[in-house]
C-alpha cells in the first residue's frame, strides 16, 4: 500500500513539473519574439523605415502635422511609443511634420460645398469632414461653420472640417380622429391649427354636405403623419 501511495505521489511530482516547464516554454516562447520599439521622432521616413525593418517591424506614415520644432519631413510621433516591447511584426504607425504653418486657412463660409473643397484644396489642404444642418429658410449646399476658423493660426492638422445647411423638413403631426364629429367643429380645430380642408363628399348623395354634416372617414387616417399646412379630406352623412 505505502508503495502505491508513493507511486501516485511521485507521479504527481512529475506532473507538476512538467506543467511548469510547459508554461516556462510557453512564456519564452512568447517573450522571446518581443523587442523594444525604437525611437524614430525627429528621423527622416526613409532613415526610420530602415530602423523599423531592422528591428523586425514595419512603418506606415498615417497621418501630417504642422508643427513649430519638428522641421518639416520628420518623424514628429509614433505609436506604439519608443521602448515598448511589442512582438516582432507589427506596424508602427507614425506622423510627420509639416513643419511649422506657412498655409493661411481661407474663408469659406458662404460658398458651396464644391467651391469650398476647390478653395481650400488649391491651397495644399483638406477636407476633413462635412457635416449637415437643418436652418430653416436656409440655402441648400451653403458652408455655414468651419474649423479651423478663417485666418486662424496655430493650427496642428491641415485639414478643414465644414458645416453646410440643409432646407428644414416641413414638420410633422399626428393625425387626430374627427370621426363622429360635426363638419364645423372639424373644420375650425383644422384651421386653428393651421391646416385646411381639401375635399369632402357625401355617402348620400346628392345631399349637400353642411355644417352639421357627420364625418364617417378621413383622409388621412387618424395616427398617421401629417406635415403642416396640408389638406384633409373628409367624409360625411
Amino acid at each position: 500500500m505505502k508503495t502505491f501511495f508513493r507511486f501516485i505521489l511521485l507521479a504527481l511530482v512529475l506532473l507538476v513539473v512538467a506543467l511548469v516547464s510547459a508554461l516556462t516554454a510557453m512564456r519564452f516562447a512568447i517573450h522571446g519574439q518581443e523587442t523594444k520599439v525604437p525611437d524614430l521622432a525627429g528621423r527622416a521616413p526613409a532613415e526610420a523605415r530602415r530602423i523599423a525593418e531592422a528591428s523586425g517591424f514595419e512603418m506606415q506614415i498615417e497621418r501630417q502635422y504642422f508643427s513649430a520644432t519638428v522641421p518639416e519631413g520628420r518623424i514628429l510621433s509614433q505609436v506604439p511609443a519608443a521602448g515598448t516591447r511589442i512582438r516582432r511584426g507589427w506596424q508602427l504607425r507614425v506622423a510627420e511634420s509639416l513643419g511649422p504653418q506657412r498655409v493661411d486657412i481661407p474663408n469659406v463660409i458662404g460658398e458651396s460645398e464644391r467651391a469650398a473643397e476647390i478653395n481650400i484644396r488649391r491651397r495644399g489642404l483638406d477636407v476633413s469632414a462635412v457635416s449637415q444642418i437643418a436652418l430653416p429658410g436656409a440655402t441648400a449646399d451653403q458652408i455655414v461653420a468651419q474649423s479651423p476658423s478663417p485666418n486662424a493660426s496655430g493650427v496642428s492638422a491641415p485639414k478643414i472640417s465644414l458645416l453646410t445647411a440643409q432646407p428644414a423638413s416641413p414638420q410633422a403631426y399626428v393625425m387626430p380622429s374627427f370621426v363622429g364629429h360635426t363638419l364645423e367643429s372639424a373644420t375650425a380645430a383644422l384651421k386653428a391649427a393651421g391646416f385646411h380642408v381639401e375635399n369632402i363628399t357625401s355617402v348620400a348623395p346628392p345631399a349637400a354636405p353642411s355644417p352639421a354634416s357627420i364625418i364617417v372617414s378621413q383622409t388621412p387616417a387618424a395616427g398617421g403623419k401629417i406635415t403642416a399646412g396640408a389638406g384633409i379630406s373628409f367624409e360625411v352623412r
